[in-house]
C-alpha cells in the first residue's frame, strides 16, 4: 500500500470506540452485515432505460447472499422483454454483489438491481421482520391467475377522452358510457384463467365465456363501445 509523503508525516492516533457496522433487520433477525453471504431478504426494485421510454420492475428472493428466485416483469419496451429473459437466465445463483455487476443487457434492469441492492443491504426488504424470511416461490404471489404480470393501460387524447384497454382485472373489451358520454364501467376478460382452462381442454368460446365479467355501473348504460377501435 502506497502513501503520500503527507500521511507518512502523521504520526499515529490510536483509534477510539469502534462498534462496528450499525444492524440491520433480516428476515426476523438483527444483523451486522460483513459479508455478502450476511444478506438476506425479499424485495423489489423498480429502474427505467436512459430514455425512460419503458420500466422493469425486479423481485429477488435473496438467502446468505445468493439469489434463489427472481421474477423481471417489464413494459413499454419490446426489447426490454428480451432483455428480461436474458437476466432470468443470468440471475438465480449469483450472489447479489455480482448481479449488480452483471451485463443486464437493458438500462431499466441494471437501475432496478441497483435500487434493489440499495434496498436489501439497508435492511429495507419487505421480508425483513419476517422470521425466516420468505418462501422461495413467494415472487409468484405478485402475478395475477394465470401468472400474468398486472397492468393498467389506460390511452387518452384531449380531443376524444379516455380509452381503458387494460386494468387489474384483465384485458377490456367494452366501455359502457352514459347518457353524457361519461364512462361509468367496463366489461373484460381474465386471459390468465381462460388460457389456463383451454389448456385443459375447454373450447375458447366457453373458456371465453366463464372469463368475461364486468364492472362499475356496466348494465343499463346508454351506450357501449370498443376502446381499440370506437
Amino acid at each position: 500500500m502506497h502513501f503520500s509523503e503527507e500521511v507518512n508525516k502523521m504520526m499515529c492516533v490510536k483509534q477510539g470506540v469502534n462498534h462496528g457496522s450499525a444492524p440491520i433487520p433480516s428476515e426476523g433477525k438483527w444483523v451486522k452485515s460483513k459479508e455478502i453471504k450476511d444478506i438476506s431478504g425479499f424485495s423489489h426494485g423498480v429502474g427505467w432505460c436512459a430514455p425512460q421510454q419503458g420500466t422493469c420492475k425486479l423481485s429477488l428472493n435473496i438467502k446468505d447472499g445468493i439469489i434463489r428466485e427472481a421474477l423481471i416483469e417489464t413494459v413499454g419496451c419490446s426489447g426490454m422483454t428480451h432483455s428480461a429473459a436474458m437476466a432470468g437466465e443470468i440471475l438465480p445463483g449469483k450472489t447479489v454483489l455480482e448481479a449488480c455487476n452483471t451485463d443486464l443487457v437493458c438500462d431499466a434492469i441494471n437501475v432496478a438491481m441497483r435500487e434493489l441492492f440499495l434496498q436489501i443491504v439497508y435492511g429495507r426488504t419487505q421480508s425483513a421482520f419476517s422470521e425466516g424470511g420468505l418462501e422461495i416461490g413467494a415472487g409468484l404471489e405478485d402475478l395475477g391467475k394465470g401468472l400474468r404480470s398486472q397492468v393498467g393501460t389506460i390511452y387518452s387524447t384531449e380531443a376524444k377522452g379516455v380509452r381503458y384497454l387494460e386494468m387489474a382485472e384483465g384485458y377490456i373489451t367494452k366501455l359502457a358510457l352514459d347518457k353524457e358520454n361519461t364512462v361509468i364501467g367496463y366489461e373484460f376478460v381474465r386471459f390468465g384463467p381462460m388460457m389456463e382452462m383451454i389448456k385443459k381442454g375447454m373450447t375458447a368460446d366457453e373458456a371465453l365465456k366463464k372469463n368475461t365479467g364486468k364492472y362499475g355501473r356496466y348494465e343499463g348504460a346508454a351506450k357501449y363501445i370498443d376502446p381499440r377501435h370506437e
